[in-house]
């Protein structure tokens, strides 16, 4: 038998939350961060077929089948509306917030030639240039 977290993603916002607190002890707290996603079990039973999928795109055969119809692909992942139009809009963040690991939404950001650092300055709400003003890292891109 699977595991089922605590809350579900549809039960977290109901109660006004974008957030859930983590299973994880050692996370107890980060909930209250501004801008913190805990990527837990929580989060992983949440995002485990979009996290599928997305791992999938690491595979050529997948990645080409995704990039040459990716409605196609995505209903045959069984992926779920809300996930479709996070993709359609590659909507980084609220990747996140389904249960998106980073290091998936890096597969997808290939296939449509995004680099971490504009994947990132989206999640911030932030445009690239502004950005990489707040890296330490001259000349990064």
């Amino acid at each position: 038998m699977h595991n089922q977290p605590s809350q579900t993603h549809a039960q977290t916002h109901a109660a006004g939350s974008d957030k859930a607190a983590p299973s994880n002890p050692q996370l107890k707290g980060v909930e209250q961060l501004p801008g913190t996603y805990a990527f837990d079990l929580a989060a992983s039973a949440r995002g485990m077929r979009l996290n599928r999928f997305l791992i999938g795109l690491g595979h050529a055969d997948k990645r080409a089948a995704y990039k040459a119809d990716a409605e196609t692909a995505m209903a045959a992942a069984g992926l779920s509306e809300t996930e479709r139009e996070l993709l359609r809009g590659l909507d980084w963040l609220g990747l996140v917030k389904l249960g998106a690991s980073f290091f998936t939404l890096e597969k997808l950001a290939r296939c449509h030639g995004v680099p971490n650092p504009a994947m990132c300055a989206q999640m911030r709400g932030e445009t690239l240039p502004q950005f990489l003003q707040t890296r330490r890292v001259p000349g990064a891109m």
